[in-house]
């Protein structure tokens, strides 16, 4: 099968397998994806199925989110402190579009998190960061949104090496290699510098509940 071919086996898999929740459906997503032969995410899925063995640890976090140059997957060039500072409460993760393994889930978490906010996905901004900007160009960035129906409030980020490292340090997220990198959700209600914290594979009903509660206290 050819490199696309597996991603694309992957992300079918992820999809397949969540609705036997995470630790089985990550158990049988790494034995279905994974390729004949030497397998170059080896350790990533292995990193993959001790985070699924682990309970999602919640902190509360203050992050001060940088002044980056970033390119929106539409092509817009856009700072990162003004992309989260809409007005908006945000919703925020890292990933990167050649991932075989948290990244299908976690974007498929996402995923199903717009389906659940409904008419209420536009008041939320959810962020997806790339990790691997070299090879995340917009138009690949683009074609991943569009395998898992991301909408409007759902936009996706590329940017210089540089500029991706910096956002990944400043959220406490960078591991140097992105075969490194772990599940985190990080959410935050509009004009707060509090950001909850979901270290592992946070659910769409755990952050939804997020949500309500940063609502519930705005009030």
């Amino acid at each position: 099968m050819s490199r696309s071919g597996l991603r694309h086996h992957a992300v079918v898999l992820a999809v397949l397998c969540l609705g036997t929740g995470y630790a089985a459906g990550l158990a049988c997503a790494q034995q279905a994806a994974a390729p004949t032969g030497a397998d170059p995410h080896a350790a990533h899925r292995q990193m993959m199925a001790a985070a699924a063995d682990s309970a999602v640890r919640r902190t509360t976090v203050s992050y001060d989110v940088p002044h980056l140059s970033m390119v929106r997957a539409d092509g817009e060039r856009v700072f990162l402190d003004s992309e989260l500072n809409d007005g908006r409460p945000v919703v925020l993760n890292f990933i990167f579009t050649t991932c075989t393994t948290i990244c299908p889930m976690t974007s498929q978490v996402f995923s199903m998190l717009q389906h659940k906010l409904g008419a209420d996905s536009s008041r939320v901004h959810m962020v997806s960061i790339s990790i691997d900007p070299e090879q995340d160009t917009p138009a690949r960035l683009r074609a991943y949104a569009a395998r898992f129906g991301a909408g409007a409030s759902w936009q996706h980020y590329t940017g210089t090496v540089q500029a991706s490292a910096e956002a990944q340090r400043a959220f406490g997220v960078y591991q140097g290699d992105k075969a490194n990198h772990q599940p985190v959700t990080l959410l935050r209600a509009a004009g707060s510098d509090q950001w909850i914290r979901l270290d592992g594979f946070a659910t769409a009903d755990d952050m939804l509940g997020e949500l309500r509660s940063q609502v519930a206290s705005a009030r």
